[in-house]
């Protein structure tokens, strides 16, 4: 059974699903646990719901002792479904971990009814569910190891292998099979994995060293350059060939990457201008491409005016006149980015991904109010919720609505269990903001709460130890 995305879900479903992330920004958690639930009986498949679910399950029954820590007659009775009905032992298991989300046996029981049920991402969230609970359960960790070396993960496997090494630096186990895994990655990345025999690797060597040139991605300049001595004739006398045009724009993208000069900079945006033209717009690629060069171009610009200033220009006659170019070119890279961002939310309203990347802009262009809107909504994308969150109540903090960037970082906060480096930062704004309303106690609790987990973050060793010394 595959996993199933949130684009497969059925029209009920994703009425839910929205219907449920309403109810965790609400903090209405139980009614968002049932109406996930409910979606997962329709959807078993649905892994990123399964995610969703248990952190909200955390966040309900944080501070509440379970009744159904130790044994449980829900793991025995689920036992016997595994085989006969794995999806409804899934749903059993699901019901149970509502009120003990990281409870190992359950959790067994959710990898062994998905396991059956042919999902081993599912098997693995279990897995890694125990783990985030007990991170010294290297036991555990062994599992979820084999479990990602099965499932093709070679890089998530040497990642779970190196921490039970740390633990336990005598787990030779562990010590090989990181190593093993990094081997399989290796390979699988030079596509050694699909080979069938030396021979295969070594047919027709001479075409495979010029496909090699003319594809990888690293290319020499002298290389691209005979490339484009290669094919530029061809393309003079047949201008319409769309793929030829992509080729050889592609050459100049990849000597612009090598030289980053004018001369391969005009040769990228030629080729690739041309090739719009030829395909009429249609081609989102080629926009895009468009889209960054025109972004790259007042890049290159703007380094160039920097470095004339640092490099003795303050004193020039017309240091102002460059230093308002500089502020010219920054807000037209900033609006740039903004009306990219507004065409891809225009083309996909529902996408709330691209809300949050229109968000992201607004806030860089200083374009608080219209970013809060597009923000507000993309809290209900579980990707992007926290950072929303955490842009929200930067947006709120610029428009001096104290109160409400409190209560935006509080609430990101709150669903964040690990002290990792986002935490960190609205922690550290939540501080800031705190100290702006004068409440100094809530302004070192935060900056404390840092303090604790990392001494070197920004200035927050200065701050609490500052305040014992006075």
């Amino acid at each position: 059974m595959p996993i199933t995305t949130e684009k497969e879900l059925s029209e009920n479903s994703r009425a839910l699903w929205l219907k449920a992330m309403h109810a965790v920004e609400l903090r209405n958690y139980g009614y968002a646990i049932s109406l996930i639930q409910n979606i997962l009986k329709e959807a078993p498949g649905f892994l990123e719901a399964r995610k969703r679910l248990r952190k909200v399950e955390i966040l309900a029954t944080r501070g509440k002792k379970s009744f159904l820590s130790g044994f449980s007659t829900a793991s025995m009775k689920g036992a016997g479904m595994v085989k006969k009905d794995p999806i409804a032992a899934m749903e059993l298991a699901e019901k149970n971990l509502e009120a003990d989300p990281t409870n190992v046996q359950i959790n067994h029981l959710l990898k062994e009814a998905a396991k059956a049920a042919n999902l081993p991402e599912i098997a693995a969230f279990a897995l890694e569910t125990i783990i985030e609970a007990n991170p010294t359960d290297t036991k555990t960790m062994h599992e979820l190891g084999e479990y990602y070396l099965t499932m093709g993960k070679a890089d998530d496997a040497v990642t779970i292998y190196s921490k039970i090494a740390e633990i336990n630096p005598g787990d030779l186990t562990a010590v090989k099979r990181s190593k093993d895994a990094a081997a399989t990655a290796s390979m699988k990345k030079g596509g050694w994995d699909t080979a069938q025999s030396y021979r295969d690797l070594m047919k027709n060597k001479d075409e495979a060293v010029s496909l090699e040139q003319k594809s990888r991605v690293v290319k020499s300049v002298e290389m691209i350059d005979e490339q484009l001595a290669e094919l530029t004739p061809q393309w003079e006398v047949a201008q319409d060939n769309v793929d030829l045009t992509r080729r050889i724009a592609k050459l100049w993208e990849d000597r612009l990457e090598q030289r980053n000069d004018e001369e391969s900079f005009n040769g990228t945006h030629y080729y690739y201008h041309h090739a719009n033209e030829l395909v009429g717009g249609s081609d989102p690629a080629v926009a895009r491409k468009l889209s960054n060069l025109q972004l790259q171009g007042l890049d290159m610009r703007v380094k160039s005016i920097e470095d004339w200033l640092a490099g003795g220009g303050e004193e020039h006659e017309e240091a102002e006149a460059y230093r308002q170019e500089l502020q010219d070119l920054q807000a037209q890279k900033a609006g740039l980015l903004v009306s990219e961002a507004k065409k891809r939310v225009e083309k996909n309203p529902t996408d709330l991904q691209l809300r949050f990347e229109l968000g992201e802009q607004l806030v860089k262009a200083r374009q608080y109010t219209e970013a809060i809107q597009e923000l507000q909504r993309a809290k209900q994308n579980p990707n992007a919720r926290l950072k929303a969150m955490n842009l929200l109540g930067q947006c709120y903090t610029e428009k001096n609505m104290l109160d409400l960037a409190v209560k935006q970082f509080q609430e990101a906060a709150s669903e964040m269990l690990a002290m990792d480096v986002t935490k960190k930062e609205i922690l550290y704004k939540l501080g800031l903001v705190f100290e702006k309303m004068g409440k100094k106690d809530e302004s070192l609790k935060c900056m404390k709460d840092i303090y604790e987990v990392d001494y070197g973050y920004l200035d927050v060793a200065q701050r609490v130890e500052q305040s014992y010394a006075s």
